[in-house]
C-alpha cells in the first residue's frame, strides 16, 4: 500500500510541476505578445490555459482519490493538502496570464503609449518567482521558499512605479487613458501572479515543517 501511495504522490508532484511550467510559459507568451506586438503569442496563452485547466481537474480528482483510499497522515497528509492549494493557485495563475493577453491584445491594437521598461522586468521577476516557488516544493526547501516570499516586495515596487508613471501620463493627456489602463491592468495581473507564487512558497514551508506563515502566522518569519 505504501508503494502504491508513493507512486500516486510522485505522479501528483510531476503533474503539478508540469502545470507550473505551463503557467510560466503562458506568462512568457503573454508578455512577448505585448513587447513584440505579436497577436499570435496571445493565442498560445489561451492554448496553454486549456492545458492548465485539464491539469487542474486531474490533480483535484487524484487528490480526492488519495484522501479517500489512502487516508494519509502526518507529513504525507501535509503534502496532499499543499498540492490541493498549489493546484488552485496555478489554475488562477493561468487565468491571470489570460487577463494579460486580453489587455495586451487591446493595447497593441493602437500605437505604443510609452517605452515598455518596467513591465518586462516585472514579468521576468514574476516568472523567476514561479519557477523558484515550485522548485522549493519537491523536495520541500523552506530556505528557498522564504527567498521567494521576500521577492514579492520587488514585484510590488515595480507595480507601484508603473501605476504612478501611467497616472502622471493620464493627467497630462487624458485621451490616452484606455492604453494606460491596459498597462496598469497588466501590471496588476503580474502582481497577482507574484502573490500566487508567494502562496506556493508558503505551501512549501508548510510541507517542510507544518508551519503556517500566511497572514503573519508564526510572525511570518522570512528573514
Amino acid at each position: 500500500m505504501q508503494k502504491f501511495f508513493d507512486q500516486e504522490l510522485n505522479s501528483l508532484k510531476t503533474q503539478i510541476l508540469e502545470m507550473g511550467s505551463a503557467v510560466e510559459r503562458a506568462v512568457e507568451f503573454a508578455i512577448r505578445g505585448l513587447i513584440e506586438r505579436k497577436g499570435e503569442c496571445f493565442n498560445q496563452v489561451h492554448a496553454l490555459e486549456e492545458k492548465i485547466n485539464k491539469f487542474h481537474c486531474a490533480v483535484d480528482e487524484a487528490c480526492l482519490r488519495i484522501l479517500a483510499r489512502q487516508a494519509p497522515m502526518a507529513s504525507d497528509l501535509r503534502v496532499v493538502l499543499a498540492i490541493i492549494k498549489i493546484n488552485t493557485d496555478l489554475e488562477r495563475m493561468g487565468d491571470q496570464a489570460v487577463n494579460i493577453a486580453h489587455s495586451g491584445k487591446h493595447y497593441i491594437s493602437e500605437a505604443p503609449l510609452k517605452p515598455l521598461d518596467d513591465i518586462p522586468k516585472m514579468a521576468t521577476e514574476v516568472r523567476t518567482m514561479i519557477r523558484q516557488a515550485l522548485d522549493a516544493c519537491f523536495p520541500a526547501d523552506p530556505v528557498a521558499a522564504k527567498e521567494v516570499v521576500l521577492r514579492d516586495d520587488v514585484v510590488d515596487q515595480f507595480k507601484n512605479k508603473v501605476f504612478h508613471d501611467l497616472v502622471a501620463i493620464i493627467k497630462k493627456n487624458p485621451e490616452v487613458v484606455e492604453r494606460a489602463l491596459d498597462l496598469i491592468l497588466i501590471a496588476r495581473n503580474l502582481e497577482r501572479l507574484a502573490d500566487h507564487a508567494t502562496n506556493i512558497a508558503e505551501d512549501a514551508i508548510f510541507i517542510a515543517s507544518g508551519e503556517d506563515i500566511r497572514h503573519g502566522g508564526a510572525n511570518r518569519s522570512v528573514s
